[in-house]
């Protein structure tokens, strides 16, 4: 042992002398001749950074609050128990994407796709064109072809929000508006801003509530009518009665008032697809900083897959067809992930990189 040692001191003795020696040649780039003054200042060319406020997007600042069912659970899922979080800031869309935004992806996409040989015409109205037949398909007996030749391709309903969405293809839209956006600031020297992507669970919730911690809905407690007896959501307020609201399906974004985060319809007019997969004892297990839960064994490419697990998708909100208690903000709910529906529909998240200044928020 005594010898062992002796021979790792002799090692690292010649290790600091040849590193000097290096050293005093400037082979290591160590010799202070590289414009800096020999002083330690990070690496140059990379000031200028703004995180730059999306179009059609609003700040949501960081936060705590209590995520989870905030009244009574009458289905008695017990799915949903109370849990304070903490959420950093991050952007969100201030409305549901619109049939006209999404149209804008499909036509870029079949474009710029089926011309370079990377989809086929047919594989690209499988995974990506609105499922326009869920008007019929959804309801029994039920004459929804109307709404499916005409809600999605005329201008009439260009802005109402797109519905007839899969999960896996609102997240594809996502990955191409980051590269649509992050395209153009390339090509005017601009640095990449972060993804587009659906929101976490508890980030929904928290914008949702609007930072009314323990808020029913995201107006407030407990009512669904305002002093004068107006709805306050497009949803469904008794049996057989959809038009209480003003509207017997969807409504146009921004019909509503928006909460006091400045955000749309967080409750009715669409459900609204979220990132996390559904498990029902998700909530105690996640994290309380950023929670997020995604089932590994849903991922064909992880070593934890099991094809015998069916993917589901936690869907938030409340819709056109929903009755009040689903669309509180604690309620949760889920859908398979390759289903399209006409009652469906999403937002983009985006994460706010570094501290706030405050003042956009």
């Amino acid at each position: 042992m005594y010898k062992r040692l002796n021979l790792g001191k002799c090692v690292f003795i010649l290790g600091i002398v040849a590193i000097s020696s290096l050293s005093g040649c400037s082979l290591l780039g160590l010799g202070g001749d590289g414009g800096d003054g020999g002083e330690l200042v990070g690496v140059s060319g990379r000031e200028g950074w703004v995180m730059v406020q999306p179009y059609g997007m609003v700040p949501i600042r960081a936060g705590t609050f209590h995520m989870g069912q905030t009244d009574e659970d009458p289905a008695s899922t017990q799915i949903n128990f109370n849990k304070q979080v903490t959420i950093g800031q991050f952007f969100m869309d201030d409305t549901e994407i619109t049939n006209n935004e999404y149209r804008q992806f499909t036509i870029r996409l079949l474009e710029d796709s089926v011309s370079a040989g990377v989809l086929t015409e047919g594989d690209f109205y499988e995974l990506y064109y609105p499922d326009t037949t869920v008007w019929e398909r959804d309801f029994s007996h039920h004459m929804g072809d109307p709404m499916q030749d005409y809600y999605y391709w005329h201008p009439g309903y260009d802005d109402y929000p797109v519905v007839g969405i899969s999960w896996s293809a609102a997240t594809y839209f996502s990955q191409w508006r980051t590269n649509y956006w992050n395209d153009y600031r390339k090509q005017i020297g601009e640095p990449m801003m972060p993804n587009f992507r659906l929101p976490s669970e508890a980030e929904w919730e928290y914008a949702a509530r609007g930072g009314r911690d323990m808020a029913k809905y995201p107006w407030g407690n407990p009512y669904i009518r305002n002093s004068r007896g107006c709805m306050l959501a497009n949803f469904k307020p008794g049996r057989g009665n959809y038009y209480d609201d003003g509207f017997h399906y969807t409504a146009p974004i921004e019909s509503f008032f928006p909460n006091d985060f400045g955000l749309y319809d967080m409750s009715g007019n669409v459900a609204e697809w979220v990132l996390d997969d559904f498990n029902p004892a998700s909530v105690p297990t996640v994290w309380d900083l950023n929670p997020e839960f995604i089932d590994r064994r849903t991922d064909p490419e992880d070593e934890y897959y099991d094809p015998l697990v069916v993917p589901k998708k936690v869907v938030r909100g409340g819709s056109w067809k929903d009755i009040a208690y689903y669309l509180q903000t604690g309620t949760r709910t889920y859908e398979y992930r390759d289903s399209t529906r006409a009652f469906i529909g999403f937002r983009n998240a985006m994460t706010h990189l570094g501290r706030s200044s405050g003042f956009e928020f």
